[in-house]
């Protein structure tokens, strides 16, 4: 290989830049420098320095092996942190630890459960916590786990909801209060401890996963008050019945807790967020399928007597169960025009959800 020394000297903090560095592997007898490389590597390395900084590894080298050559001619610490992000290395785990022995302590707990036996210890133990609450959310809604007291108020509540005439903590002391009272405590001191400890309490509030944490115990809160409010008030139950669904819902959330331990949850939420742009385009056009196809059929099918297609907003269910290949059969065309539109619809619907996926 020849090259010109000024076009080594565009990089002097490389092996073969500097010419202190690359003196070891001067021949003079032979006044060239001689080094037992890879040939094929060396390829790439040389057109790194020709191109001004344009590194790319033939496809026949493995991707440790052009990693050490790289790391051989020193081209650079950002040169190799470039380079392993374009070919898909796991990052290092960098820590950040706030001040205080103490604090450090317990953030490591809480935080890295692959630094002590004990962070291991409390890494388990909140798993079971969380799928206990989630399991108690899901068999309270039993009919035949449910306290007869609270029965004649889950027709009008939908949940377990037992409160008493005077107060509805001295009431609802059954099993599953019980269970969901240790959880909240558990969640509680975890999220307060975290908090406290944590380098950044900016960071610490802006980071979704502890907004997770935060809804997850809100619910139970919200409802200790709002049963104390109706039982000083008076207030009738059925007034607040919109507010304890949705509460109640809520709770459901709390198994995404599960993806602070998990890192295949947390790998997919970083799919997801890498692919919203392509989500979203999907989204888009099935909403477009939707709105085209659900005003054909309106207008197909609005003139019949006793048609289900009331309005072309009212047709929407129908679009979208078809589109996506559902078909529930609560809605369907009768006429010639509207099974028309329906096999078009359908048709449609498979290939706007099908083609986005290989593209």
């Amino acid at each position: 290989y020849e090259t010109q020394l000024r076009t080594l000297a565009q990089f002097p903090d490389s092996l073969l830049g500097d010419p202190q560095r690359r003196l070891r592997y001067f021949d003079p007898l032979r006044n060239e420098l001689f080094l037992d490389r890879n040939r094929v590597c060396f390829d790439a390395i040389l057109t790194y320095y020709q191109s001004g900084g344009r590194l790319q590894r033939p496809t026949e080298i493995p991707v440790d092996v052009f990693l050490e050559e790289i790391e051989f001619y020193q081209l650079g610490d950002e040169v190799v942190e470039r380079y392993k992000d374009e070919e898909g290395f796991p990052k290092e785990e960098v820590r950040i630890l706030p001040e205080g022995k103490i604090a450090s302590n317990v953030w490591m707990l809480f935080e890295y459960p692959d630094s002590s036996r004990y962070a291991r210890f409390i890494t388990i133990f909140s798993i079971i916590i969380i799928i206990l609450s989630v399991s108690t959310f899901l068999l309270e809604t039993i009919p035949e786990l449910q306290s007869s007291k609270s029965r004649s108020k889950e027709d009008l509540s939908g949940a377990h909801n037992d409160t008493s005439q005077s107060s509805g903590f001295l009431s609802a002391l059954d099993f599953f209060f019980v269970t969901e009272c240790i959880c909240i405590i558990w969640f509680s001191v975890e999220l307060i401890l975290r908090f406290f400890s944590s380098p950044s309490k900016i960071l610490f509030l802006k980071d979704y996963m502890n907004l997770i944490d935060f809804g997850s115990i809100l619910p139970f809160f919200i409802e200790q008050f709002s049963d104390i409010s109706k039982a000083a008030e008076g207030e009738n139950e059925e007034s607040t019945l919109a507010l304890f669904k949705i509460v109640r819902l809520v709770r459901v959330f709390r198994i995404f807790k599960l993806s602070r331990h998990s890192k295949g949850l947390q790998i997919l939420g970083m799919t997801l967020k890498a692919s919203m742009r392509e989500l979203a385009l999907l989204v888009f056009f099935l909403i477009i399928g939707v709105i085209i196809f659900s005003s054909a059929s309106y207008f197909a099918e609005g003139d019949e007597e006793e048609t289900t297609f009331l309005s072309i907003p009212y047709s929407f269910w129908w679009a979208l169960v078809t589109m996506t290949t559902v078909g529930y059969g609560d809605m369907y065309p009768e006429t010639v025009m509207g099974k028309l539109v329906g096999s078009l619809c359908a048709i449609a619907g498979v290939l706007t959800i099908s083609l986005p996926v290989p593209v």
